[in-house]
């Protein structure tokens, strides 16, 4: 009773089910572990912002208390303005490699 023109039609439709299978499980992990990649950056910059914050805290109770940090004092004392321009130059460009960087991804998720 099956004839080769009812064997091809299921034989299609167990392909295309099983092609939809792989695709929607292919999907699935991409997006997980596009999240999980976004959710390790939000982590990092949350850690890295709470660095940055600490180390001000620091500076301003060294300053407050009349007592620079070495590296403050250090370099305010030896006249290095142009090793210090050097790390503000490095600092700007490496932000602005981040934020390049973070409005790339956000474009890539729309």
């Amino acid at each position: 009773m099956s004839s080769p023109v009812v064997h091809a039609f299921f034989m299609g439709r167990a392909l295309a089910s099983a092609i939809a299978e792989q695709a929607e499980q292919a999907m699935t992990e991409t997006l997980s572990n596009l999240g999980r990649f976004d959710a390790e950056q939000r982590e990092n910059l949350r850690n890295f912002t709470e660095d940055v914050m600490a180390r001000v805290q620091q500076q301003e109770a060294a300053v407050s208390q009349g007592t620079a940090s070495s590296d403050f004092s250090a370099s305010a004392n030896s006249g290095n303005a142009q090793d210090l321009q050097a790390t503000i130059d490095n600092l700007r460009a490496e932000i602005a490699q981040v934020r390049s960087t973070l409005q790339q991804y956000r474009a890539s998720l729309n």
